[in-house]
């Protein structure tokens, strides 16, 4: 066969799976790379179209502007990223912090201060790597920020005094929030958490937002994955909270709406049997995604103010 033919052959066959190759990349990257550019995921509303989401995000806004006295700018250097935060001191000796999921600044996390300001927790809302004013071009999806937040941790209570850590975690936040709690190096003085729409993996996630979306699952998802793994270092297949739940040893809270199509119902309720550590399941009836607190902020405040009060804190 001549020689033109092959290269004909070839570059019809490339042509035919360049889109299996290019599509899912360029997907991995508006979902998980921000790049150099911190325009990307800084801090304004990540979806001001979003009537529900810029509610979410005007209440927080102006719970800031209200304790904005008690606001102390902080920051650390971990693994030699330049992270952010602010620390609201509401004289206690417990301190939350609140850990956004993907596109947030911690403009996002003031909306989830209030039930731990009530409870007389101090509040520390970050940007984690990657996002708002700290340094970072790449989503790990948890599986290098759980670093971030034991420094932070170390901060709160090596500088401020706090005598016990808390997390609250909210989708890919919570994940990386259970990765600390679990890691050999995490302090004792991390004492529990809660997890709001906490998933079974990231694959899992993503999958149910294709479906969500309508667009065909395979080929597709387990391309992007291959980049997450590649680009992010994270097995998002192999590996997750449901890989990693029953080695966590201390106290969590799982929020879960019956709505939540991102994180389905059942696979929150795999992931809450499979927990050893002393547990507790709330069921909310409404609320998208992320979206619990919104639709119904009295039992969304009551769950954690009741869980951390059964606990002694």
């Amino acid at each position: 066969m001549p020689f033109w033919i092959w290269i004909i052959i070839i570059f019809v066959i490339l042509l035919g799976i360049s889109p299996l190759i290019v599509l899912p990349y360029i997907l991995y990257r508006v979902l998980l790379v921000r790049g150099k550019d911190k325009s990307k995921w800084g801090r304004e509303c990540a979806i001001p179209d979003d009537e529900e989401y810029k509610r979410m995000f005007d209440i927080g806004m102006e719970w800031e502007k209200q304790y904005r006295n008690q606001k102390t700018e902080v920051d650390i250097v971990s693994e030699g990223y330049h992270l952010y935060g602010e620390y609201f001191d509401f004289g206690g000796k417990t301190a939350v912090i609140i850990v956004a999921g993907r596109m947030e600044s911690l403009l996002y996390s003031y909306y989830f201060g209030e039930p731990y300001r009530k409870l007389g927790f101090n509040v520390l809302v970050i940007d984690n790597r990657s996002h708002g004013l700290s340094d970072g071009t790449v989503h790990c999806l948890g599986y290098k920020e759980y670093v971030d937040l034991i420094n932070w941790g170390k901060l709160l209570h090596d500088r401020f005094h706090n005598e016990r850590i808390v997390f609250h975690g909210i989708c890919i936040g919570s994940s990386a929030s259970l990765f600390a709690l679990t890691s050999p190096d995490c302090p004792d003085y991390f004492a529990g958490m809660a997890a709001e729409g906490m998933y079974t993996t990231f694959y899992d996630s993503f999958k149910n937002h294709m479906v969500d979306m309508n667009h065909a699952v395979y080929p597709m998802s387990p391309i992007v994955m291959f980049y997450v793994r590649i680009f992010s270092h994270a097995d998002a297949v192999g590996d997750g909270p449901i890989y990693r739940i029953d080695r966590l040893e201390k106290p969590i809270l799982f929020i879960h709406s019956k709505e939540d199509r991102f994180s389905l119902p059942k696979e929150g309720e795999m992931v809450y049997n499979k927990c050893k550590s002393k547990k507790k399941l709330v069921w909310f009836e409404k609320g998208a995604h992320s979206r619990v607190r919104i639709n119904d902020t009295e039992g969304y405040d009551k769950a954690i103010f009741d869980f951390y009060r059964e606990l002694g804190f």
